[in-house]
């Protein structure tokens, strides 16, 4: 009888540290569902409101990704993004992150249209950069895979545009 009770007690232990240990992995899963993607590690805000509460207060600049899920060049573009270690850096520690799959309300975010992918920066004045451009004279403020080095380059633009503007 003891062994008995002993055998229930260790397969009760199991079930409920492996219900935990699933817990814990749902628990580490959750932001993949702001991230939709576009990088794991960072820290997404839900909203554009949000986002520009948080870079004022933070005094970082907003970075807006508009894109859609059946855009086979946003998914080009996720793909790059997510994978491209330096942007990831650069977005985790010194932007505010948004990716957006729906059109917000505020004008600023589409000077040329509604457009994705759209990729756009918000100082902490909360002034939307319409002076932060991609390569391409249709669709201003559109990436492709291939120009990672060119959004690098835009993403240091906006950190050093807050630091000469204040």
């Amino acid at each position: 009888i003891m062994l008995h009770s002993t055998l229930a007690l260790s397969l009760l232990l199991i079930a409920v540290t492996s219900n935990l240990a699933m817990a814990i992995k749902k628990e580490k899963r959750a932001p993949q569902t702001l991230s939709r993607g576009w990088g794991d590690e960072i820290t997404w805000v839900q909203t554009y409101e949000e986002g520009l509460y948080q870079a004022k207060k933070s005094n970082k600049p907003l970075m807006v990704i508009h894109h859609l899920e059946e855009c086979q060049y946003c998914q080009a573009l996720k793909k790059a993004f997510a994978e491209n270690e330096e942007i990831q850096e650069m977005a985790q520690n010194n932007f505010i992150m948004l990716n957006l799959m729906h059109e917000t309300t505020d004008k600023n975010l589409s000077p040329d249209g509604q457009y994705v992918p759209r990729i756009m920066f918000v100082d902490p004045s909360l002034t939307v950069r319409a002076d932060i451009t991609g390569r391409y004279s249709n669709r201003l403020y559109t990436y492709e895979p291939q120009d990672m080095m060119f959004l690098i380059e835009n993403m240091k633009k906006a950190l050093r545009l807050i630091q000469t503007e204040l």
